[in-house]
C-alpha cells in the first residue's frame, strides 16, 4: 500500500490549511493508501533525511522509495488528482 506522509509543524500556517484535505484523504482513501503526519520539530532527523525545507513537504512512497512529493499549501482536488496518479501509478 502506497504511503502519503505530511511533514508539518504546529507554527506552519500553510501546514493548518490542507491539514482537513490531509485528513480527509486518509478516510477515502482507506485501504488504498496509509496516511502518516510528521511533526517536523519532533522528528529533526526524519525531515534531515528527506531533506525537508519547506512545509507543508507532502511525499508519497510505493516500496520504500519516493515516487512523488508535493511542497506548500495545495487545493484539495489538486492534492486528491495526485494521490490519484501515485495511487494508479
Amino acid at each position: 500500500v502506497p504511503v502519503m506522509i505530511d511533514f508539518w509543524a504546529t507554527w506552519c500556517g500553510p501546514c493548518r490549511m490542507i491539514a482537513p484535505f490531509v485528513e480527509e484523504a486518509s478516510t477515502t482513501y482507506d485501504g488504498k493508501l496509509k496516511v502518516a503526519k510528521i511533526d517536523v520539530d519532533n522528528n529533526q532527523v526524519l525531515a534531515s533525511k528527506y531533506a525537508v525545507m519547506s512545509m507543508p513537504a507532502l511525499m508519497f512512497f510505493k516500496n520504500g522509495n519516493v515516487v512523488d512529493q508535493i511542497i506548500g499549501a495545495i487545493p484539495k482536488k489538486t492534492l486528491f488528482e495526485r494521490i490519484d496518479k501515485v495511487l494508479a501509478s
